[in-house]
């Protein structure tokens, strides 16, 4: 079988060794004659591969003690609710940093929790830059500053980590585990699977526990990040399979040398389709602005 070269800015093609390993275990998890799919949420063996995605996950990405992890459903798209819901903590208003099409999306459902503050926006020139931290017009009164680390349709991709007296959001959805990210200067990060860290059915939410216990009584306890903390993410049923695509997707990264090597590799392949584009006589067309 030729394998193709997935150019998607939607689901990402899965390393061969990962396919492999599925192929060999799908209707026999770990000598159980069962596929992983048919075995409970509840049981030792999947409570034992739960606590190892956690354990590798933060490992890979150096993930501070006073950080919990969570293992979502819904994707990003229900972050972008799920965020003003449980941080705005009695405040109005949330800043924002417009960049594209992702940021839009989160910026138009937040919108409908309180009043989001565009604190800078490059919609004028088509959003071809990120802008720099002395043009962001951040509010004091603001519960917190959400922003979009890699925008896929747009192509643009922050090079700096943003500073803010209040707790930093960020939707890191196409980059996490593909380079280092500072977690200590975020209050949270959220990102969907289907990029880099398995396929879609799990969204990845890193938050800093001082976040808990802010959102109102009325929101919903699937919703509520102190809830599903307390719950360690098992609320109610988990998406086994696409949990059980991260962990080997964490295997793999961890025997290719972890996030430091990734991201070499990951600005080589970068460096060779920026080149292609700069030398092919203007058939291909790059419009960011470095």
């Amino acid at each position: 079988m030729i394998r193709s070269h997935n150019f998607s800015a939607g689901p990402s093609a899965l390393p061969i060794e990962v396919l492999e390993k599925v192929h060999q275990e799908l209707f026999d998890f770990a000598g159980t004659g069962s596929s992983i799919m048919e075995i409970s949420h509840r049981s030792v063996l999947f409570k034992n591969l739960f606590e190892k995605i956690e354990s590798d996950i933060r490992d890979i990405l150096d993930i501070p003690e006073n950080y919990k992890v969570l293992f979502l459903q819904g994707g990003a798209t229900l972050q972008f609710s799920q965020v003003p819901m449980n941080l705005l903590n009695g405040k109005k208003k949330a800043d924002y940093i417009h960049t594209g099409l992702w940021s839009g999306k989160a910026i138009r459902s937040a919108s409908r929790f309180c009043d989001t503050h565009i604190v800078a926006s490059n919609e004028m020139t088509g959003f071809n830059h990120i802008p720099l931290q002395e043009e962001l017009n951040l509010s004091s009164d603001a519960a917190y500053l959400h922003y979009t680390e890699n925008e896929t349709v747009q192509g643009v991709q922050f090079n700096y980590t943003p500073n803010s007296s209040v707790p930093l959001v960020c939707d890191a959805s196409s980059s996490l585990l593909s380079k280092p990210i500072e977690l200590n200067k975020h209050g949270l990060v959220y990102a969907s699977a289907q990029k880099n860290i398995g396929i879609s059915g799990v969204t990845i939410v890193i938050i800093n526990e001082d976040l808990f216990n802010m959102a109102p009584n009325s929101t919903p306890e699937i919703l509520n990040y102190t809830s599903l903390a307390k719950a360690n993410s098992l609320i109610n049923t988990p998406a086994t399979f696409p949990l059980y695509i991260t962990g080997l997707m964490l295997d793999w990264l961890i025997s290719q040398g972890g996030i430091a090597e990734v991201h070499h590799r990951n600005k080589q392949k970068a460096g060779l389709l920026y080149d292609t584009i700069s030398s092919s006589g203007g058939f291909y067309k790059n419009n960011v602005i470095d």
